[in-house]
């Protein structure tokens, strides 16, 4: 009924969080520009931003609220006039929709997130390891 709209929350919040972040990397300068992105020697050198990692989890809630609304309209719950969807008409078949968006679209939600975090972990080990890989060994005695 109206689980998407969870999705579609946190797509929105997370965006505006996306934003704020990346102007705070732009700033630091830890944010580079996709020509001097290109122009690095090897993509071991760099570590992806937090900002990029924030898009995924956008792209991820984006997209998937989007298949959610696509679903809804097509299965005739979300229509092009008010109150837009269906179950809102009355009393009873909001509580419910309600009660769905707090049980299925919350955990479609938390499922996402867990998910991009799962993302983020791995992406943090392999950039360790790269840059463990790439690092200098010191000789023993150099000075």
């Amino acid at each position: 009924m109206g689980c998407f709209l969870v999705t579609v929350a946190e797509a929105a919040v997370t965006t505006v969080i996306t934003k704020a972040v990346e102007a705070r990397e732009k700033k630091r300068g830890v944010l580079k520009t996709n020509t001097e992105a290109h122009a690095a020697e090897s993509a071991l050198d760099t570590k992806i931003p937090f900002s990029r990692k924030l898009k995924w989890l956008n792209n991820l809630l984006w997209g998937g609220s989007f298949l959610l609304a696509f679903e809804h309209i097509w299965s005739g719950e979300v229509v092009p006039w008010f109150p837009f969807l269906t179950a809102a008409g009355s009393k009873e078949t909001a509580i419910e929709m309600l009660r769905e968006m707090a049980t299925s679209g919350v955990a479609m939600a938390v499922l996402v997130t867990v998910f991009w975090v799962g993302m983020v972990l791995v992406s943090n080990a392999i950039e360790k390891r790269a840059q463990k890989e790439t690092a200098v060994p010191v000789e023993e005695g150099a000075v």
